[in-house]
């Protein structure tokens, strides 16, 4: 059915036009007419084909990979409209990109989320809405609204399905343990936790296993499956401690080199993720199952247009 108001209107970038496509059909509406293009050495060039004077606009654009080139994409998109005159330029970032460095963890480091959140506010945005943020504490980075949504109940609505037996959820480091927890509520299981030293950026070595594991189906989750040395060294150990099986789960299917030939090797029957993250074709293999997040985001939108509660789609 078609949404009638022509004051929302629906915008994306280059980063996954597929989501942004799949979120204006649930809403029921068709995507703004924008060109984008680039100069011969590399810029950025936006040119916006229709009028977006005193509308609600909301701009579909993950920073993930390339990650430069999409958040220059999504500051200038944003430029091209606060200078069209629409009346709120609503920023949907399914996925945050630079959300790693949160923090001075040595001394001397950048914190680049705060930095991003600096350039969204800057570039003009009146609204914010991420998904599964890398870390909560990023929310206070932004002086504008920010909506959160969590993409853990379309993960759990998979594995109810499926209708698994004696099933543990593993939190892959001490820091995922609220997220693990969440999704053995709805699965009402058990959860486990993995003690896990980082060295250094991308590289994990498992320490031990808390929880009883043996014997039973272990899903792994986290919030972002990057290089898979975490997840796949996680599913090793708890196939050497006893577990049956092992499945894995993510938000965000960044899966850096060399993931997919990880997850490949690993004993994992399955890692199931969603799209906020393009995966083209060659990033795919036949363990990995996609789920579509367009629904939520849709109706997140719908939400934030009618001025009606962001919350109530997760109570």
């Amino acid at each position: 059915m078609a949404y009638r108001d022509p004051k929302l209107k629906l915008f994306t970038g280059n980063a996954n036009p597929e989501l942004a496509q799949e979120i204006a059909k649930d809403i029921g509406i068709e995507l703004g007419r924008c060109q984008i293009t680039r100069f011969r050495d590399g810029e950025v060039q936006i040119k916006l084909g229709e009028s977006v004077r005193g509308c609600n606009v909301f701009v579909v654009q993950p920073t993930s990979a390339p990650v430069n080139e999409n958040l220059m994409e999504l500051l200038i998109l944003m430029d091209a409209l606060k200078r069209a005159s629409a009346k709120t330029i609503n920023v949907v970032i399914p996925y945050y990109g630079y959300a790693r460095q949160d923090r001075k963890a040595r001394a001397r480091d950048p914190i680049t989320a705060k930095l991003t959140a600096d350039l969204i506010q800057t570039a003009g945005a009146s609204r914010v809405i991420c998904m599964d943020l890398h870390a909560g504490q990023i929310q206070g980075f932004f002086n504008i609204p920010l909506d959160h949504l969590v993409g853990l109940p379309i993960l759990a609505q998979y594995f109810q399905d499926k209708e698994l037996q004696d099933v543990v959820v593993v939190s892959p480091d001490l820091g995922g343990v609220t997220r693990a927890r969440q999704l053995a509520e709805r699965l009402g299981a058990s959860i486990a936790i993995i003690d896990k030293r980082r060295p250094e950026p991308n590289v994990a070595e498992v320490m031990g296993i808390i929880g009883d594991i043996a014997g039973k189906t272990a899903i792994l989750i986290d919030d972002m499956i990057d290089t898979a040395g975490t997840i796949a060294l996680a599913a090793k150990a708890l196939r050497e401690h006893g577990a049956t099986c092992v499945y894995a789960c993510c938000t965000h299917a960044v899966l850096s080199d060399p993931a997919l030939e990880r997850l490949e090797q690993s004993p994992i029957e399955e890692v199931v993720v969603t799209n906020t993250i393009a995966l083209t074709a060659t990033r795919r293999i036949d363990k990995l199952v996609v789920l579509s997040v367009a629904e939520i985001i849709a109706e997140a939108i719908l939400r934030v247009h009618e001025m009606r509660s962001i919350s109530e789609l997760f109570d």
